[in-house]
C-alpha cells in the first residue's frame, strides 16, 4: 500500500498533467478554428476545379491524344502511396488510422503482385510505416518547419510526384488523408491523383457544353498538373484540421480522465490518512490503559 507521502505527490503530478492537458487542448481548439475555415474555404473550388476537369477529360475520351496524366502509362503495375499524417502525436487515433488504411492498401496490392513504393508526408507516418514496410519507403516529405499550410507546400510535393510519373518510377500514386467532418468525427479518405480519376457525381455537374479554344487535350495538359497541386493541397488542408479536432478532442478526454483519477486518489489518500489516525489513536489509548 503506498504512504500518504506517494499518494501525494502522484496526486500533485497528476494535476500537473492535467493542467498541460487543459492547456494543449485550448491550444488545439484556436488552430482548429482557423485549420477549418482553411479546409471549408478550399472545398468548393477543388470540387469545381476536378468537375472541370471531369468534363474535359469526358469530352476527350479515351482518345490517343490525351495527355499521359489522364490517360496513365497503360499499365498499373507499380503503384505509389502518400501517406499523409502528422508531425507531432497527441492528437488520439489521427495518425493511426491513415497508416492503418495506408498498410491495408499496400498488403492488398503486394497481395495481387504488384509493386508498391511509399513516399510519407509528416513525421509520425513515416515512424509507424518504417517498422514493417519501410524498405518500401522511397522518400519522405518533412513539414515540422511549416507553420501554416500554403499552396506552395502542396506544389513542392506535386513537382516532386510529377517528376517521377515522367521519369517511369509509378503506374498510378494514390494519397492518403483524413478528412474533417467535426470535432469527433475524421474519416480516412483514399484518393487516387495519377492518373486522374474522377467520380461520376464529378462528371454530371460539369455536363454543360462548351467551345474550347485552344482544343480539350492542350488544356487538360496544362490543368491536370494543377489539379494534382490543388487536390494535394486539399487534402495537407484537411488533414491540418483534422489533427486539431483529434488533438482537442484527445486532451479533452485526457483532462477529464485526469479529473477523475486525482479524485479517486484522493479518496485513496484520505483514507489512508484516517487510518494512520485511527492507529495512532489505539495507540495511545491502549498506552494509557496500559498504565
Amino acid at each position: 500500500m503506498p504512504s500518504l507521502k506517494d499518494l501525494k505527490n502522484r496526486i500533485e503530478s497528476v494535476k500537473n498533467t492535467r493542467k498541460i492537458t487543459k492547456a494543449m487542448q485550448m491550444v488545439a481548439a484556436a488552430k482548429l478554428r482557423r485549420a477549418q475555415e482553411a479546409a471549408e474555404a478550399g472545398r468548393p473550388y477543388a470540387e469545381r476545379f476536378n468537375a472541370v476537369l471531369s468534363g474535359l477529360a469526358a469530352s476527350v475520351g479515351g482518345s490517343d491524344s490525351a495527355p499521359k496524366l489522364l490517360s496513365g502509362t497503360g499499365n498499373d503495375q507499380v503503384h505509389l502511396l502518400v501517406v499523409m499524417t502528422a508531425e507531432r502525436g497527441l492528437c488520439g487515433g489521427f495518425n493511426s488510422s491513415i497508416v492503418k488504411t495506408a498498410r491495408a492498401k499496400a498488403q492488398q496490392l503486394l497481395a495481387q503482385g504488384k509493386t508498391v513504393k511509399i513516399l510519407t508526408v509528416g513525421k509520425k507516418g513515416r515512424e509507424q510505416l518504417k517498422r514493417d514496410l519501410g524498405h518500401l519507403s522511397v522518400g519522405h516529405v518533412d513539414l515540422s518547419e511549416v507553420k501554416t499550410i500554403g499552396y506552395v507546400n502542396a506544389q513542392n510535393i506535386a513537382r516532386d510526384l510529377l517528376n517521377r510519373f515522367d521519369a517511369g518510377e509509378f503506374d498510378v500514386a494514390t494519397i492518403f488523408f483524413n478528412r474533417f467532418e467535426s470535432v469527433i468525427s475524421q474519416i480516412p479518405t483514399v484518393q487516387q491523383i495519377i492518373p486522374a480519376k474522377f467520380e461520376q457525381g464529378e462528371a454530371d455537374a460539369a455536363a454543360t457544353l462548351y467551345d474550347y479554344e485552344p482544343d480539350e487535350e492542350a488544356i487538360l495538359a496544362d490543368l491536370l498538373p494543377r489539379g494534382v497541386a490543388t487536390q494535394i493541397f486539399s487534402a495537407l488542408l484537411e488533414n491540418a484540421a483534422s489533427e486539431q479536432g483529434a488533438r482537442m478532442s484527445a486532451m479533452d478526454n485526457a483532462t477529464r480522465n485526469a479529473g477523475d483519477m486525482i479524485d479517486q486518489l484522493t479518496i485513496e489518500f484520505n483514507r489512508s490518512r484516517q487510518a494512520v489516525i485511527t492507529n495512532e489513536l489505539i495507540e495511545i489509548i491502549s498506552g494509557a490503559e496500559a498504565l
